[in-house]
């Protein structure tokens, strides 16, 4: 299943490793030690405008996201639901 982040950026939803609020990196050095490690490494993909709400962190690369966790969360658990949903299609050709 794919994740629409924003900035016209899809991820499958299996790399996600970890979805943080953007006001953490200030809280956290360990947090920024390792965007600035991956910035040198240019594995960081920022915002067009550069109004980030949330950072994606995935297996290769870290996001920062114009959407809140709270609407990523809601997205990659739709996935979640659409599994959950039973498949009508062979009962609607009858």
């Amino acid at each position: 299943m794919f994740i629409h982040i924003g900035d016209d950026h899809v991820i499958q939803s299996k790399d996600v490793v970890t979805i943080i609020d953007h006001s953490l990196i200030a809280s956290s050095t360990i947090i920024e030690e390792m965007i600035f490690n991956q910035r040198k490494n240019k594995r960081v993909i920022e915002t067009e405008d550069h109004q980030a709400k949330s950072i994606v962190i995935t297996n290769d690369v870290i996001y920062f996201s114009p959407l809140s966790v709270y609407t990523l969360k809601k997205r990659a658990n739709m996935r979640t639901t659409l599994n959950k949903l039973e498949n009508f299609s062979e009962e609607a050709e009858e």
